[in-house]
């Protein structure tokens, strides 16, 4: 069977979207998902969505994510802007977007080329004796580190992602340096993936709102560095936590082909 799908990426990090309305693909099928994903033999991604029909009112569209390993994960941020983008391409919506992740209901704009993506709000960060751990769709290891450029993050990422207390489910791990007031320099290792991503969604959000929990920065505007570009988070601060999250940059697609499978 030929199946046509579509190669997006937001800030480098790279995904495989299908059109699943009709239900083309099953969800339990992971080893179709993870050969998908396969740089070498499949067609490469940091991760597959699916853009499936509504099943909560008022929504237009359910976003479906899974990452290279073929599983079915938590809340994809960089994967759900280029998903509205996708939306947009296939004329689902216009400029804004109603959806459901499995982290539940989101919503979306996209504005002067950028795409907006509103993130659960946040009330518990943890903060421990060299990071801060907090829950922004995904789980996130936060720690800041000096000489980011040459840090060894796959090594001592994989060591976090798979220790204590991380080791029941794994956490993402994200290495900060602060650039400047309100702009520090991002290097994530993705779970699921299992290796450093060019960028991570969830993860600069989780810096973000780390990086003003611990006075590293009073502005509630943040740009964030990525291997793969440049990223925007804004917040409010509150007693209760961090809401009204908004995660802001480019989602482009990359190319559009078949493949029998």
């Amino acid at each position: 069977m030929t199946l046509t799908f579509y190669k997006y990426q937001g800030t480098g990090n790279d995904f495989v979207i299908i059109d699943n309305r009709e239900q083309i693909i099953s969800k339990n099928d992971t080893k179709l998902i993870e050969r998908l994903c396969d740089r070498k033999y499949g067609i490469g991604a940091d991760g597959l969505m699916f853009l499936e029909k509504p099943t909560s009112e008022g929504d237009d569209f359910t976003m479906v994510y899974f990452n290279a390993d073929g599983k079915e994960s938590t809340m994809c941020g960089n994967g759900g802007r280029c998903l509205v983008a996708f939306a947009a391409y296939k004329n689902v919506i216009k400029e804004k977007a109603v959806f459901t992740a499995i982290d539940g209901k989101h919503i979306a704009r996209i504005e002067d080329g950028l795409v907006h993506l509103q993130m659960q709000d946040v009330s518990k960060i943890e903060t421990l004796e060299n990071h801060l751990f907090l829950d922004t769709g995904s789980p996130h290891h936060v720690e800041e580190v000096r000489d980011l450029q040459n840090y060894d993050v796959r090594n001592n990422g994989k060591l976090i992602r798979n220790g204590a207390p991380y080791f029941t489910a794994g956490t993402n791990v994200n290495f900060v340096e602060k650039q400047e007031e309100n702009k520090f320099a991002v290097r994530t290792y993705e779970r699921g993936v299992e290796d450093e991503t060019l960028s991570c969604g969830t993860g600069v959000t989780a810096v973000a709102l780390a990086m003003h929990k611990t006075n590293k920065t009073t502005s509630e505007e943040i740009a964030i560095k990525t291997l793969g570009g440049d990223l925007k988070v804004t917040f409010e601060s509150t007693d209760q936590g961090y809401s009204n999250i908004f995660l802001i940059g480019p989602a482009e697609q990359v190319f559009k082909g078949e493949i029998q499978w």
